[in-house]
């Protein structure tokens, strides 16, 4: 008979533990994937100046729009506040690059350069690269607040002070927007 307080504590102990243990390996999990993120950011970064670069050569008299990606690409490569900080930065540097992409669209000779074709490519890839890293975070920040707000995880988790997580969201209108192709 006494046994089985013991047995009944030592599950409601392994109980305990297990929860922990989730809290932890899914808090790791969101840290894992916010860093993808930021890795893939950083490509995107590094792609950026390239294909100005190339695309400074064939537009020169498209000035202002290569110094405003330029500068909104600084912006958010330096902003290493909060994540809605960050989505602010990366909302904005989309919204700048989708314009020049459409406006690149324009130059027969530029689309026909092999440098500017492969910068293209890379840029296309790194942006789903990016919305790859993102959904991936987002849906370990879902995992993360279920626990959160869940019972019994979220007697552990107050215990503990694991904490909701917040997801990484566009927040200007036009870029849930589809893109307008006219030819």
């Amino acid at each position: 008979m006494l046994w089985i307080p013991v047995i009944v504590l030592l599950v409601f102990v392994l109980i305990v533990v297990g929860m922990y243990n989730g809290l932890v390996s899914i808090r790791n999990q969101c840290e894992e994937a916010w860093s993808n993120v930021d890795t893939e950011l950083k490509r995107r970064y590094d792609l950026i100046p390239n294909l100005l670069n190339t695309v400074k050569g064939y537009a020169k008299h498209e000035k202002e729009l290569l110094e405003q990606v330029t500068s909104m690409r600084e912006q958010a490569a330096n902003n290493q506040g909060d994540i809605a900080s960050q989505a602010a930065d990366e909302t904005a540097l989309q919204g700048v690059l989708g314009k020049l992409m459409v406006r690149l669209e324009a130059y027969p000779d530029l689309k026909a350069s092999a440098n500017f074709q492969e910068l293209q490519s890379e840029l296309a890839n790194t942006e789903n690269r990016i919305q790859a890293a993102l959904r991936f975070y987002n849906g370990n920040i879902r995992e993360n607040n279920n626990k959160v707000q869940q019972f019994p995880s979220n007697i552990i988790a107050s215990m503990f002070s694991f904490s909701l997580r917040e997801f990484f969201e566009l927040d200007i209108p036009e870029a849930r927007e589809a893109p307008k192709v006219e030819f």
